[in-house]
C-alpha cells in the first residue's frame, strides 16, 4: 500500500507466543515488519500426555524481545501507538494475589501453565462429551482434550489443594493483555474458542451456568464468573488504561500506551492471512467467505469465516466474533504437523548423515531432503510425488483433532510392496518424509472436505508459519486438494496479525476490518499442477481407507 505524501508513518507492536518460543514484531501502518526477534522458552514434559510451561518464564521472553526490536529499530517508545498479543491457547493458573499456581503433580509453583498439546485429560473431555449438553453445538459436537473445561476438571479431581488456590484462570492470550495493561477483561476469541462460552449471535453470549453445573465446575460461576472472565471484549478493542507503569518499565515503552485484546495464535494468523490480496491478477480472489486460512506450524489449524453459523461434525465452531467481529468461524485442526514430520525425519537411521550434509550446503534438512527428491524423480523420469507410489503414511500420530474428533487415532505407515527390506538410506529417509507430507495434505484435504459438505464453499487456500517455507508441502497441498495457495509476503503473519489488534486498539482505524485492508499486504500464488490430481485422488483413496482399516482394527482387539 503506498504511503500518501505528508501522511506521518505509525507502528505497532506484534507479539506472538508460541509453543516453543516469543516472538515480537514492529509493524508499520502499511504492513510492513521492519524488526523482529525471537527468544526460546522452556517446556516441561513431565511424563506421556503432560506439557506444562511457566508463566513467568513466558514473559521474561516477552520483554527480552520487545526490548530487543525497540533497541534494533532505532524508534522511540512515543512512536509505537498500539501493541497486541497472540498466544497459543494454553491455560494458565494464578492465586488470589496473582502468584503462580502450580498445575503441575510435582506441585512447582513455576509450572503453572497447562499447554495446548497437554492430553491429560481424555477421562474428563469424554465424561462432558457424555453429558450431550448444548454447549457442545458449538465445538463440532464434541469437546476436544485440549480445550479447558476437560483441564479444568482434571485440576480439580487430581489436584484438589491446588485447585482452591486458583482465584484466577486465563487463557494464555488473555494472560499477556492483563499482564500488559492490568485489566481482567477476556477475550471472545479464547472464551468461546477453547472455554465453552456461548456466543449465539451479537446479542446472544454469556457462561452457560447449566453447563458449568452439569459437568461439575459449578464453583466457576461464583462472584460473577470472576474466575474465568466476568469483561468480555471482542479482538483488537483496548484494555483497560493501556500499559500498565510496571508493564511499560520492563517493556521500555510508554505507560498508556493502547493494548489490543488479544487472540488465540491461530485466528490472530488467519484474520492477517485473508486480508491479503495477491499480487497475480490471473487469480480471481473470491468472498472472503471462501478463504481457508491454513496456520501451519507444529500443528495445523484450517480457519474459514462465514456470515451464518455453519455447522461441522468434528470441526471446532462456530464461533461468532473470534476471528473478524461479526462473522462466524469454524476452525479444523491437525494436532501434528511440524511436529510430525521433525519426529519422523529424526527418528530415521540416515537422519545425522542427512543433517550432516545438509549443514555443509548451508541448507535446512528438509531442503537437502526436497533436493534428494527431486534428484531420484529426475534419474527414475517421474514426478516426484511419485516416489511414494507404494508408501503411504496416515498422520495422525497424535490422535485426530478434525473431523474424527477422535484423540484415540494414531499414526499408521504402509508399504504397498512385498519383500521388505532392512535398507536406511537417505533416499529411503526422503521417501518416508515425503509420503508424510502427502498424508499430511490428505488429511487437510479430509477436513476440507467435510467443511465443504456441511455449508461451505471454499475455493482458494492461504498458507502461513513455518511449513509455509518449505516448497515440498506447499506445492503437495495445492496438488493434493487441488486449490491454489496464497504465501502472503508478510511471512509472519500471526505475528502482524497480533500488531493488527494493536492498531485497532490504538484509535487509528474504527474497525478491525479497516486495520486489515491497511496492513494485509500482498503475497504469491502457488498453483495446483493439472497432471497431478489423478495421482492425489488415488493417493488420498488409500489414505482414507487406512483411516478405515485402523477403526476395523480397534474394534477386533476391543471384541
Amino acid at each position: 500500500m503506498p504511503r500518501l505524501p505528508g501522511v506521518k508513518m505509525s507502528y505497532y507492536l506484534g507479539v506472538d507466543v508460541g509453543t516453543a518460543s516469543t516472538r515480537a514484531a514492529l509493524v508499520s501502518s502499511d504492513g510492513t515488519v521492519i524488526q523482529f526477534a525471537v527468544e526460546p522458552i522452556e517446556i516441561q514434559h513431565p511424563q506421556p500426555g503432560f506439557y506444562e510451561q511457566s508463566s513467568d518464564d513466558i514473559w521474561r521472553a516477552v520483554i527480552k524481545t520487545v526490548q530487543e526490536v525497540m533497541k534494533c529499530s532505532g524508534l522511540v517508545p512515543s512512536q509505537v501507538k498500539g501493541i497486541g498479543f497472540d498466544a497459543t491457547c494454553s491455560m494458565v493458573a494464578l492465586g488470589a494475589d496473582f502468584e503462580p499456581v502450580s498445575c503441575s503433580t510435582s506441585g512447582d509453583s513455576r509450572y503453572n501453565i497447562i499447554m495446548w498439546m497437554d492430553h491429560r485429560a481424555e477421562k474428563e473431555a469424554a465424561m462432558i462429551n457424555s453429558t450431550k449438553h448444548g454447549v457442545l453445538r458449538y465445538v463440532g459436537g464434541s469437546i476436544s482434550l485440549e480445550m479447558q473445561p476437560p483441564k479444568l476438571l482434571w485440576l480439580k479431581k487430581n489436584l484438589p489443594d491446588q485447585w482452591k488456590k486458583m482465584a484466577h484462570l486465563f487463557d494464555l492470550p488473555d494472560f499477556l493483555t492483563w499482564r500488559a495493561s492490568g485489566s481482567l477483561s477476556r477475550s471472545v476469541c479464547s472464551l468461546v474458542c477453547k472455554w465453552g462460552y456461548e456466543v449465539q449471535g451479537p446479542q446472544l453470549h454469556g457462561w452457560s451456568d447449566d453447563f458449568l453445573h452439569t459437568v461439575g465446575l459449578e464453583e466457576l460461576i461464583e462472584n460473577d464468573h470472576s474466575r474465568i472472565g466476568s469483561v468480555v471484549q471482542y479482538p483488537g478493542e483496548p484494555c483497560g488504561s493501556g500499559l500498565s507503569r510496571q508493564a511499560a518499565c520492563e517493556l521500555g515503552l510508554l505507560a498508556g500506551t493502547p493494548v489490543g485484546t488479544s487472540q488465540v495464535d491461530a485466528y490472530a494468523g488467519g484474520m492477517a492471512c485473508l486480508a491479503c490480496v495477491p499480487a497475480d491478477v490471473s487469480i480471481l480472489l473470491p468472498p472472503v467467505t471462501s478463504r481457508l486460512a491454513l496456520i501451519c506450524g507444529t500443528s495445523t489449524c484450517h480457519m474459514v469465516v462465514s456470515h451464518d453459523a455453519v455447522y461441522v461434525p468434528g470441526v471446532w465452531g462456530p464461533y461468532h466474533s473470534a476471528m473478524i467481529p461479526g462473522l462466524w468461524s469454524n476452525e479444523g485442526g491437525q494436532s501434528a504437523t511440524g511436529k510430525l514430520i521433525d519426529f519422523i525425519v529424526e527418528g530415521h537411521a540416515a537422519f545425522e548423515t542427512a543433517q550432516s550434509k545438509a549443514k555443509e550446503e548451508g541448507k535446512h534438512v528438509f531442503e537437502y531432503l526436497n533436493t534428494l527428491l527431486e534428484t531420484a524423480a529426475a534419474q527414475e523420469g517421474v514426478p516426484l510425488s511419485r516416489l511414494s507410489k507404494d508408501l503411504h503414511v496416515f498422520p495422525d500420530f497424535h490422535g485426530n483433532r478434525s473431523p474424527l474428533a477422535d484423540p484415540s487415532m494414531r499414526g499408521m505407515v504402509c508399504l504397498q510392496v512385498c519383500g521388505l527390506t532392512l535398507s536406511s538410506r537417505e533416499e529411503d529417509l526422503a521417501r518416508l518424509y515425503l509420503a508424510t507430507v502427502q498424508g499430511l495434505a490428505y488429511g487437510a484435504k479430509h477436513i476440507v472436505d467435510e467443511m465443504n459438505s456441511n455449508g461451505h464453499d471454499i475455493q482458494i487456500l492461504y498458507m502461513c508459519g513455518g511449513l509455509r517455507k518449505n516448497s515440498l508441502f506447499v506445492q503437495t497441498h495445492a496438488d493434493a486438494l487441488d486449490l491454489p495457495v496464497i504465501l502472503p509476503d508478510a511471512e509472519e503473519s500471526v505475528l502482524l496479525g497480533a500488531a493488527i489488534l494493536g492498531a485497532r486498539a490504538s484509535g487509528n482505524f474504527v474497525h478491525i476490518q479497516d486495520a486489515m485492508l491497511a496492513m494485509g499486504g500482498s503475497g504469491q500464488v502457488v498453483k495446483p499442477q493439472d497432471s497431478e490430481k489423478r495421482y492425489h485422488e488415488k493417493k488420498h483413496s488409500v489414505y482414507m481407507k487406512m483411516l478405515s482399516d485402523q477403526k476395523t482394527y480397534t474394534s477386533l482387539m476391543t471384541e
